[in-house]
């Protein structure tokens, strides 16, 4: 029985605007990830309206996990087929602290993901985590993907990592080169959320400067900070910045009973539903899922826009100095872009 979805466009505006995260299909963030729901977690996604999936080789079982899911609702349960949705993943992080952006581990990671997923093309796929690369191997990198989508295998480039001016600088720097020309998107994670809106102060320089035609948010939770519960152990944040993120879901929830994690979930939708860009959702559960969709909603609705205006201004006037607030990631690029 099909669900009778709608074939996606293909091109990048077709992209819903939440994206499912893969990075939660991983003992990072769970313990035993081939578990968890995941095969329900993506139909109930597809069922209301999300048709994008985020991931990458460097999340552990994650593309395995996916791709099995996925197999099993295309094949088996034939509730969908492979132009229902985009999938997006990426390349040259294996370890976290190995990297390999050579052309053949590029183009052997591309072949695995293809097979992982059991099918011709990927929509979209990022460098993963350039911060971490000198620029001579980024660049190298980009060069294969780009022959990759001129032979059909990817749709779409781009880049992804954490420090925002670098990803810019990469972004600004590729436009002109003959070998790439302008990227399609960029990824940033935690830098648009509640902590810390470093990706919007540079929004429009990214869209005018750099040609990409989609700039992403993910981490709206900051992997784990902006919520009730501890912060996951290796969140790279200073033990300050946990603890006032900390003291401030307290105070949410006993005085204005209030979820720090929806009220983060719910801005950072806002603050993107405006823009060239998407935002990717981390969910492990079908409540999660189901609770990240009532938050769209109520974003959409514009419901809840004064009620979370006053909350959204105690809450980063409590932050403090830690308000936009980052932590270090990356190698120092001494020779500049």
């Amino acid at each position: 029985m099909s669900l009778k979805l709608q074939k996606v466009k293909g091109t990048l505006d077709g992209i819903s605007p939440l994206i499912i995260g893969g990075a939660v299909f991983n003992t990072q963030y769970n313990d035993n990830p081939s578990s968890m729901p995941v095969k329900n977690l993506l139909l109930t996604a597809f069922q209301n309206g999300i048709n994008a999936i985020d991931t990458s080789p460097y999340y552990g079982p994650s593309e395995i996990i996916l791709g099995e899911a996925l197999a099993e609702l295309i094949s088996v349960d034939k509730f969908i087929t492979r132009d229902n949705f985009y999938l997006c993943t990426k390349v040259g992080r294996i370890q976290l602290d190995e990297f390999d952006y050579s052309p053949n581990w590029i183009r052997n990671s591309i072949s695995r993901s293809l097979s992982r997923f059991n099918t011709t093309y990927l929509d979209v796929v990022f460098v993963h985590d350039v911060e971490f690369v000198e620029l001579d191997g980024i660049y190298a990198a980009l060069k294969v993907l780009m022959q990759l989508k001129k032979d059909g295998k990817i749709r779409y480039v781009g880049i992804s990592g954490y420090p925002v001016d670098f990803l810019y600088k990469v972004a600004k720097s590729v436009r002109n080169m003959p070998e790439t020309g302008s990227l399609d998107i960029v990824m940033s994670y935690s830098n648009m959320c509640l902590q810390n809106v470093t990706l919007l102060n540079y929004y429009d320089k990214f869209i005018q400067d750099t040609g990409i035609k989609l700039l992403d948010n993910a981490s709206i939770l900051s992997m784990s900070l902006l919520r009730s519960q501890k912060t996951r152990n290796f969140h790279p944040g200073s033990s300050a910045l946990k603890e006032r993120c900390n003291e401030l879901a307290r105070i949410l929830r006993n005085k204005y009973n209030v979820e720090l994690a929806d009220l983060a979930t719910r801005f950072a939708i806002r603050m993107w539903s405006d823009k060239q860009g998407r935002t990717v959702i981390g969910v492990s559960t079908i409540s999660e899922l189901e609770d990240a969709l009532k938050q769209y909603k109520l974003v959409m609705s514009r419901q809840q826009d004064e009620s979370d205006d006053r909350l959204i201004k105690f809450s980063q006037k409590f932050l403090g100095e830690h308000f936009n607030e980052t932590w270090s990631s990356g190698i120092n690029h001494d020779q500049g872009i």
